[in-house]
């Protein structure tokens, strides 16, 4: 099936009735987030600073590992809400994957979304996280690398959607187009591709450096498989509709990974350009 036909296929919910959904309750339970979240990162620096066991390189790598991390995570569950639940579920519908649906329908919507709406889903997940970071000994560089790390990651994790908000933009701020053209954050032509019907590819958010990756592997249509095989659920159902879902789960199925692809080109050509081998024994 080819991937127009899938596209004519999908059929999503209303926009109007989608950014209706973000109630009063769900504000303030986002501003309680981003203020905890914020006390919580500015506990960790302050036990992080002066800390014998700290050091510069240490905290280099832990914020680079961090921005690294915070691109995965940033990309799985961003597959976690476009892929899978209903924005009909209690608690988790409207809070959390209704802004996933409204997104596809309306992406410029985020545009218009102030500093609490844009961050306040990120600074929710990620506040467990800081407990644990804050939490840590810090009695050994050990345990200062591994709570500077996971200080790092959802910092990063929090600033995702900023970055994403900022992608979307038709004139961001100068330095972060500056940023965006040396791909240190999200570039809108990389995120793009992620915005082509059934959305299915390109989910990671914060830079996108793992994007190419993960697709090379099929990381995620592997997982969406195992999910389905393990709880019957369809994948992307309450996104596009049952019939498109059910056609691009087909597709799917039918479709190897790029890296095995690219293997099984490598060993024909190889098989096709060794010569046969030559007798040396004479002839009778």
């Amino acid at each position: 099936m080819k991937k127009n036909e899938i596209k004519n296929k999908v059929r999503q919910q209303d926009a109007q009735v989608l950014a209706q959904g973000y109630s009063p309750a769900i504000r303030a339970m986002e501003i309680a987030s981003i203020v905890t979240f914020v006390s919580l990162e500015l506990a960790l620096v302050y036990r992080l600073w002066g800390n014998p066991h700290t050091g510069t390189w240490l905290l280099l790598s832990a914020l680079l590992l961090g921005y690294l991390a915070a691109d995965f995570v940033s990309g799985f569950v961003h597959w976690m809400g476009d892929t899978w639940g209903s924005t009909e579920m209690p608690l988790l519908g409207k809070a959390f994957i209704r802004p996933f649906r409204e997104h596809h329908v309306d992406e410029k919507a985020i545009t218009r979304h102030d500093f609490v709406e844009t961050n306040g889903n990120n600074c929710l997940i990620s506040i467990p996280v800081a407990i644990m970071a804050v939490a840590m000994p810090l009695s050994s560089p050990g345990w200062v690398f591994c709570s500077s790390f996971l200080g790092s990651m959802i910092f990063w994790v929090m600033a995702t959607n900023q970055f994403h908000k900022w992608s979307h933009m038709d004139t961001p701020p100068a330095l972060v187009g500056f940023l965006q053209r040396v791909h240190l954050i999200l570039p809108p032509a990389h995120h793009g591709i992620h915005h082509t019907a059934p959305y299915n590819k390109y989910y990671c958010i914060t830079v996108g450096w793992l994007n190419w990756p993960l697709q090379a592997v099929h990381f995620f249509p592997l997982a969406e498989r195992l999910v389905t095989r393990l709880t019957g659920l369809l994948p992307r159902q309450d996104d596009i509709g049952d019939e498109a879902a059910r056609a691009l789960v087909e597709v799917q199925g039918a479709t190897e990974a790029p890296v095995v692809q690219a293997a099984k080109e490598l060993i024909t050509k190889a098989t096709e350009e060794t010569p046969a081998p030559v007798s040396t024994r004479p002839s009778a």
